[in-house]
């Protein structure tokens, strides 16, 4: 048995606790977690750390990380097999991250592309933390010795970054870190606004009506879809360049019920977007359902939530403490007594 999970690569994944949980969350990320629990030793994280190289309120993102937690075991993951855990709740991250920030050439840094794109949107908070980003999560990755980071586009250049990090460090000294490889899950719908559908949904929209939320009633679901933007016309046809608000639905008919989307042309060819639409929001409803009831059983049980965050540290600190005690010994730090 010990053999076994030895011999399983390592996944490292996780999500910023800077707003609740979508749909596009679950259809993009934890769908695909709980799936990859049986053939990966996996560590899912609450990156609470990221989360503040922008405004947070504190009463908010500590109601978030435990919620993110919360919505990672109601959606399936389980702490049995996987590790789940609250990323400052592992002090090693920082200290990785201050190591690896001493192997960060400036101009390496300052050539991602995210950098650029968060400081136009955050312009009254370029901060340093927004700078140095992707070297935290380059020490993310690097203390789990994770082979494998399921990432989209707008994340491949952090994980070219970690891997010239890893390979620099290694080389240096002498071989401490995994070189990971970016992994694209085999399936991953792409969740659109409800409202703008050229557009991700986010959980930071300002706009409430664009987002399915996790933790969102039966009844606001529905209504939400119902309100839905769609495109002229009345065909039910995938087209996400000619048709994209009914082929934003189609994909949440495709998450909530598994048919593909010529399953889903067919069994509504003809029938127009009103009964379409009826049948998403019963569909996504009925999907959501057990994921909120199963969400707000957990965190109405306190002791429950606390055992589950401190089992998941420990488990996580274990292994993070390991790389981070040889790191430390390589650059030439004395040990503790």
């Amino acid at each position: 048995m010990n053999t076994e999970k030895i011999s399983k690569k390592i996944i490292l994944s996780g999500i910023q606790a800077s707003g609740d949980l979508t749909i596009g969350h679950y259809a993009g990320a934890m769908k695909n977690w709980v799936q990859l629990q049986d053939d990966y030793e996996c560590y899912f994280m609450v990156a609470d750390m990221h989360a503040i190289t922008t405004r947070q309120v504190p009463a908010d993102l500590r109601r978030r990380s435990v919620d993110v937690v919360a919505m990672y075991a109601a959606c399936g993951i389980n702490t049995d097999q996987s590790t789940l855990f609250i990323q400052s709740h592992v002090p090693e991250h920082a200290q990785l991250a201050w190591v690896l920030n001493c192997f960060t050439g400036f101009g390496e840094a300052q050539r991602m592309t995210q950098f650029k794109d968060k400081s136009q949107q955050h312009s009254e908070n370029v901060n340093v933390g927004l700078f140095s980003y992707p070297v935290l999560m380059a020490a993310d990755i690097l203390l789990y010795q994770a082979d494998l980071v399921p990432v989209g586009e707008d994340q491949k250049q952090h994980i070219e970054l970690t891997r010239n990090l890893a390979e620099r460090f290694n080389h240096l000294y002498s071989p401490t870190f995994a070189v990971p490889d970016p992994f694209i899950p085999k399936e991953g719908a792409r969740i659109m606004s409800l409202q703008e559908p050229r557009k991700k949904m986010s959980k930071s929209d300002p706009n409430q009506n664009s987002c399915i939320f996790l933790h969102d009633a039966d009844a606001v679901i529905k209504n939400k879809i119902k309100r839905a933007v769609t495109d002229s016309g009345t065909d039910i046809i995938y087209d996400t360049e000619q048709r994209p608000g009914i082929s934003n639905l189609m994909s949440l008919y495709h998450v909530a019920t598994g048919k593909s989307m010529q399953e889903i042309s067919d069994e509504f060819n003809g029938r127009g977007y009103a009964p379409f639409k009826e049948a998403v929001a019963e569909a996504v409803a009925e999907l959501i359902s057990p994921i909120r009831n199963r969400f707000e059983e957990i965190r109405s049980n306190p002791d429950e939530l606390s055992a589950l965050l401190k089992s998941g540290a420990d488990k996580a600190r274990r292994q993070a403490f390991k790389t981070l005690r040889k790191v430390y010994k390589k650059v030439g730090f004395v040990e503790p007594s």
